[in-house]
């Protein structure tokens, strides 16, 4: 515990005013492009918090929920879309969704932030692609375990395979190659900020409040990451007496 208190906060060198520009806009740009030129990855990275969906349930809390495009996979009924709250961080971002989806709640908000719902409150939680950029990772997870249902809820996270060499060649075709075009500068300082967190720092603290119920790896299904390019994971939460000092 000693070795991992010095790890967090990942301290972030600040932003010039114009990086901190470029960042706001790739982050929308790169949202709107993903499902339109990439849809084989993201039809992993929003079914499969879909398909591992508890078979009931009625309060859904999304974090870091972008424009809404998990939004689009999710089928609801008028009741779970009223009680789904997406939040997002960037009000240029969580404005999108409110005019996408009027029926269901948008917070702005960080999720390493104590959230302004009660303990227990939500029987999901989903983070896809969020948890890899927190620099506050330990307190994301722990207020995601707080608003979680501790008796019949769900954590489902979907993460990048950081480093992998999938995933290296697979940005550097991809996101590397928007970025430099539209900016004609370097991507590197963009993504070491982003892309702080590493799937085994990631899964290490999820398992201090969370068991995994069932591991999903894309576009191979053996669990490695040498090969893949995403990872899914379903969780349920500790019993309160069962987590990690």
């Amino acid at each position: 515990m000693a070795e991992a208190s010095k790890k967090w906060p990942k301290v972030l060198p600040p932003l010039s005013e114009e990086q901190q520009r470029i960042s706001d806009d790739f982050m929308k740009h790169w949202h709107e492009v993903l499902p339109r030129r990439y849809k084989f990855v993201d039809d992993f990275n929003h079914r499969y918090p879909v398909q591992h969906a508890p078979k009931e349930f009625f309060r859904t809390l999304e974090i870091g929920a972008g424009l809404g495009e998990h939004l689009d996979y999710e089928r609801l009924s008028s009741e779970q879309a009223k009680h789904y709250v997406a939040l997002d961080v960037r009000p240029n971002m969580a404005q999108e969704i409110q005019k996408r989806f009027p029926d269901i709640q948008v917070v702005v908000g960080d999720c390493q932030d104590r959230l302004p719902f009660p303990d227990d409150y939500f029987d999901r939680v989903i983070a896809v692609h969020v948890l890899e950029h927190l620099p506050m990772l330990p307190q994301a997870i722990a207020e995601a375990y707080r608003v979680c249902d501790k008796q019949k809820g769900f954590l489902s996270v979907v993460i990048p395979c950081e480093r992998s060499p999938a995933y290296t060649l697979a940005r550097r075709i991809s996101a590397q190659r928007y970025f430099e075009k539209r900016y004609r500068q370097s991507y590197r300082w963009f993504i070491e900020r982003e892309h702080l967190n590493r799937p085994e720092e990631i899964i290490t603290e999820l398992q201090r409040h969370f068991l995994i119920m069932h591991r999903g790896f894309f576009p191979i299904p053996i669990p490695t990451l040498f090969c893949n390019l995403c990872i899914g994971l379903t969780l349920r939460p500790k019993a309160m007496s069962a987590q990690s000092a």
